[in-house]
């Protein structure tokens, strides 16, 4: 056997290849990667070469020695081996050392190879080989050739198995062959060792047969998986990983089965679950098997998953709740209430009410055509003679199915928040609140009120409430006051400004002297604990 039979590690045999051919030997090599690539083939293969001598499996050469450091990994060993490369080879060109595993040597026997390999007699030639390579000295590696092996490619796994299939007259379905090579994760040697452990399971070798082989589940146990996954089917997830323990199929390998459909149903974006669902579950998968549990592990993975996603398509459908009521809502006139301000303006008799809202326009009032071409009123109680007016200022400005928010409206979603959020209600309750047209702004004389407003949570909590009460969603803006820029509810007239007569019998000094009597308002007592201990929050009680 030579380096050109090897299969899967072209790469390696082709640079080794043209080194004896141009005769740069190396005085050290170092072989990494995978279990069952051919790193110690190929170092057998490679001491024989470089001896050009014929290689056999059955054939032991006294100038090639294997070391498996494993077994003899202390200081003592590695000091008789520094003591004999100085002997010649007994017949061959070089003396080869192969140390097979050699990141088990200990940190003495490390230290002790080292000096040999720094100056090594002209005749020696040292091949290291290793599956974990980061377990290495800088310093040994440093003073190697590194060679890195890669796992072998499913096809070419798949193609050696069938041509030792039928060297050796095993008949197997080819679906079969696929899975033991995937089992075999790139490796020739787990691969081989399967194929030869299930030629023994009857004359011919089924699917079936490995899989129960390997304990692998079949697929329908993992679709069924899937599907209780997708259909949020906790008591169906539940059976199903039931009936897999008692048919002997191991959690890990299906936590292994099931992440690789979860990824293949991801790549192909036709995912029954959702694809950041699958993510995650996924990623939890791959813990399965360094769990002391892992059928348990497994269980609380996939009923958690199936719980969590069942939760989320139900606030889904909630969120989307009051949109679809706002879709089927009657007319405003039977469901939305008057505005309070309202109820202060004239209307006018409802035999002369006008076609279309009026606007204040000075060329209206000298065209006589609405008077000979309006249509005919709708019939009104006669006991409300003020509703026509409130019904027809409003409704340009409000979205069908929706009430206004104003200070009316403003002082509901105050007492919708109080029961649970008395402190954030006292904060509200001290804020100046302008309504616009799909918003409100709540300025705030200090910032430490502003900030607690402004908080996610916080301002979640007011849009939520807002929509239970006007059926809207409203954007909400928090900001801090200019000093002496209050502005006044854009809804609730200033008590100064209400229009009440003076009662004649009070005389105006006696007012005055009233005025000066009455004792310093609320805000100013705040103004004045807050210049002592600070800005704080008070509650009511």
């Amino acid at each position: 056997m030579k380096l050109s039979d090897v299969i899967g590690q072209e790469h390696v045999t082709a640079a080794l290849a043209h080194a004896l051919e141009t005769g740069t030997v190396s005085h050290a090599y170092l072989f990494t990667g995978p279990r069952g690539t051919g790193k110690t083939s190929i170092a057998r293969i490679l001491a024989h070469e470089i001896n050009q001598l014929p290689y056999s499996d059955e054939r032991l050469h006294l100038d090639i020695i294997e070391i498996d450091a494993a077994s003899n990994r202390r200081i003592d060993e590695i000091r008789d081996l520094r003591d004999k490369v100085h002997t010649a080879p007994t017949s061959a060109k070089y003396k080869v050392y192969i140390i097979d595993e050699v990141h088990m040597l200990t940190r003495e026997a490390f230290n002790a190879l080292l000096k040999t390999l720094e100056e090594p007699p002209a005749h020696v030639v040292f091949i290291l080989a290793t599956t974990e390579v980061h377990k290495l000295p800088e310093t040994i590696i440093s003073r190697t050739q590194r060679y890195a092996f890669k796992p072998v490619p499913l096809d070419k796994v798949t193609a050696h198995l069938a041509t030792i299939a039928k060297q050796e007259n095993i008949t197997i379905e080819p679906a079969a062959l696929q899975l033991i090579a995937e089992h075999g994760e790139g490796s020739f040697r787990d691969s081989i060792s399967l194929l030869d452990q299930v030629r023994n399971s009857g004359e011919a070798v089924t699917l079936a047969a490995v899989e129960a082989s390997l304990g692998i589940a079949p697929a329908t146990v993992v679709d069924a998986l899937i599907s209780g996954l997708a259909a949020h089917d906790a008591p169906a997830i539940t059976r199903q990983l039931r009936q897999a323990r008692e048919q002997g199929y191991e959690p890990t390998r299906l936590a292994k089965q099931l992440g690789a459909a979860l990824r293949e149903q991801i790549l192909s974006k036709d995912a029954v679950v959702p694809l950041h669902d699958a993510l995650n579950i996924a990623a939890k998968l791959i813990e399965v098997p360094l769990s002391p549990e892992p059928q348990t592990y497994l269980e609380i993975i996939l009923l958690d998953a199936a719980l969590a996603s069942e939760k989320h398509a139900s606030s889904e459908q909630a969120r989307s709740a009051p949109t679809r009521n706002a879709e089927n809502a009657p007319t405003p006139q039977s469901t939305t209430p008057k505005p309070a301000p309202m109820a202060t303006h004239s209307a006018p008799p409802a035999t002369s009410r006008p076609a279309e809202p009026p606007k204040p326009q000075p060329s209206t009032a000298k065209k006589p055509e609405p008077k000979t071409t309006q249509p005919e009123p709708a019939p009104q109680p006669a006991s409300n003679p003020e509703a026509p007016a409130a019904t027809t200022e409003t409704e340009a400005e409000k979205p069908t199915g929706t009430a206004v928010l104003d200070q009316a409206s403003w002082n509901q979603v105050l007492a919708r928040i109080k029961p649970q959020y008395n402190t954030l209600y006292t904060i509200l309750k001290s804020a100046h609140a302008t309504f616009s047209p799909g918003a409100v702004s709540l300025g705030f004389e200090r910032a430490f009120h502003q900030k607690r407003a402004h908080d996610a949570k916080n301002r979640q909590i007011i849009s939520d409430a807002i929509e239970a009460i006007t059926n809207q969603a409203v954007r909400i803006d928090c900001v801090v006051l200019e000093k002496d820029a209050k502005p006044e509810p854009s809804a609730a007239p200033k008590p100064a400004e209400a229009s009440v007569a003076p009662d004649p019998a009070i005389s105006q000094p006696a007012v005055q002297a009233a005025a000066q009597a009455t004792p310093p308002s609320t805000n100013d007592a705040v103004a004045t604990i807050s210049n002592i201990f600070g800005d704080a929050e008070l509650l009511e009680s």
